[in-house]
């Protein structure tokens, strides 16, 4: 572990995809190795600019995420894309397909694209999303977007483990607003609307009309930030470069300290929620624990007991010293 922490602070990206390789792991013996290098590597993190971007079906997120790492190397930043795909039903691995739709951007030696599978996770990122942005911080790359599956009810987490969240949409024709949802609107930080191209434009400046109307409505998540719309083309590479002077101006607004503020309650979610699933691991895995599970799960099911007697049965059971 500490030769390849030595090559990751070095910015080897063999080391790095290694590193990535060894964190997404779920064996145990593995686990263990990559919590020393996690720890060999943390002081050099925390240096980057964490975005996180979502977005309704068909919005053009990969295309536009390309245009802004484009955008970005061309300004000297380096750029590390995490794509979060969806996971293949059969070997639950990645379906990679954020790595051929960004093909212009995986060859600048500038960017780094790396598509890991959601494995069923919930927010719309995967499991070790977080330790894999602190490794690429480590290897130096100074700009961290994160790229979840998609918009829904639970694509939330991304908000939760970066500095600013950027909701991308499209332009749709009757209720503009269909199948965005209010919770993830009052999490966005920045709205793009993207393909304000052609004959699509007039229908763009409507949906930023509609989505600027709805915003007003909501509290705002930062005192003295207001929400931007912007209209972006990822093909015509307008917009693009606008949306990194709105991430200036949200970063300038929050300060360094309310950047910091931001990131000390993200780790301590992110304690809470391993703790959580380590709690959940150590119940799957005690045999006792399983065959009283079994007995209960008949029992709820039989209606002779209630899902949360249940549940507190098991607990006691789980808990008793």
């Amino acid at each position: 572990m500490a030769d390849l922490a030595k090559r990751l602070l070095a910015g080897d990206r063999r080391a790095l995809a290694k590193a990535i390789t060894l964190i997404e792991s779920t064996r145990a013996g593995d686990r263990e190795a990559a919590d020393a290098l996690l720890a060999a590597i943390l002081p050099a993190t925390g240096k980057a600019v964490r975005i996180g971007l979502s977005g309704t079906p068909g919005a053009g997120k990969s295309t536009l995420i390309e245009a802004f790492g484009t955008h970005l190397t061309g300004m000297g930043r380096k750029v590390a894309v995490l794509a979060v795909d969806p996971s293949s039903r059969r070997s639950g691995g990645s379906i990679l397909g954020d790595k051929t739709r960004m093909e212009r951007l995986s060859r600048n030696p500038a960017a780094f694209i790396r598509p890991s599978p959601s494995a069923g996770e919930l927010g719309g990122v995967a499991r070790r999303t977080r330790e894999t942005i602190l490794a690429v911080e480590a290897a130096g790359f100074d700009t961290v977007l994160v790229e979840t599956v998609g918009v829904g009810q639970s694509e939330t987490a991304v908000a939760d483990m970066t500095d600013m969240f950027v909701l991308i949409h499209a332009p749709g024709g009757g209720d503009e607003l269909q199948g965005v949802k209010r919770g993830i609107m009052e999490l966005a930080d920045l709205v793009v609307v993207n393909k304000a191209d052609g004959d699509l434009l007039p229908a763009a400046r409507r949906s930023a009309a509609d989505l600027e109307a709805a915003l007003h409505l909501m509290r705002p998540k930062h005192k003295g930030w207001s929400v931007p719309v912007l209209l972006a083309s990822a093909i015509e590479d307008r917009g693009v470069a606008e949306i990194w002077t709105a991430v200036g101006e949200f970063r300038q607004l929050l300060g360094e300290s309310g950047i910091a503020a931001l990131r000390k309650a993200q780790s301590r979610a992110w304690m809470w929620t391993d703790v959580r699933e380590g709690l959940v691991g150590a119940l799957a895995g005690d045999r006792e624990i399983s065959a009283l599970a079994q007995r209960l799960e008949a029992d709820v099911e039989s209606g002779r007991t209630t899902p949360p007697q249940a549940a507190a049965q098991l607990l006691r059971r789980f808990l008793k010293p």
